[in-house]
């Protein structure tokens, strides 16, 4: 090759080289303004997501203070019901030793007839304890009754104003 034309190669090589330097910063210069848009809308979410994080653990706190003063306001009522059931009990057994003493009375009273009337005696007897017997069980069964009915009534209110603090 002559000198010229080395020349001539070697401006081609750096022009050649100088636009493919341009180009190549031009490139990184805009690769590098796209990572910095890029690491700015990575950071506005992770911020986004700490302050949504933060604001939905705030109700979720709320929530669960108001739900265990819903429970122990539940527990409150429930234990007055409990009370109740047990005073009421005291007041059966009372009703319930007054049905035993009528029919001990009532056994006593037809065991001094004479014995022409005992059988009927014995009868009637028989008919004022079944009767007492009867009006005890009553009264239990009535008193469960109303214990169970207590209790479900006092979790149901606890549940519906849990219900109701959650949905707010």
């Amino acid at each position: 090759m002559t000198s010229i034309g080395l020349r001539v190669l070697i401006v081609l090589a750096l022009v050649f080289g100088a636009l493919f330097g341009a180009y190549h910063f031009g490139g990184s210069v805009c690769d590098a303004k796209w990572q910095a848009r890029w690491d700015e809308r990575d950071t506005q979410d992770a911020t986004a997501k700490a302050n949504n994080e933060a604001a939905e653990r705030t109700k979720e706190q709320a929530q669960q203070q108001a739900i265990n003063k819903v429970v122990q306001n539940g527990q409150a009522f429930i234990d007055t019901a409990t009370a109740a059931v047990t005073a009421a009990n005291r007041e059966s057994d009372g009703l319930r030793n007054k049905a035993d003493a009528a029919a001990a009375v009532v056994a006593a009273s037809k065991a001094s007839v004479n014995s022409c009337t005992a059988a009927a005696g014995q009868a009637a007897t028989r008919a004022a304890m079944v009767l007492a017997d009867v009006l005890k069980r009553a009264d239990q069964r009535a008193g469960d009754l109303a214990a169970v009915a207590d209790q479900a009534r006092a979790r149901g209110m606890t549940c519906e104003q849990a219900y109701d603090g959650i949905s707010k």
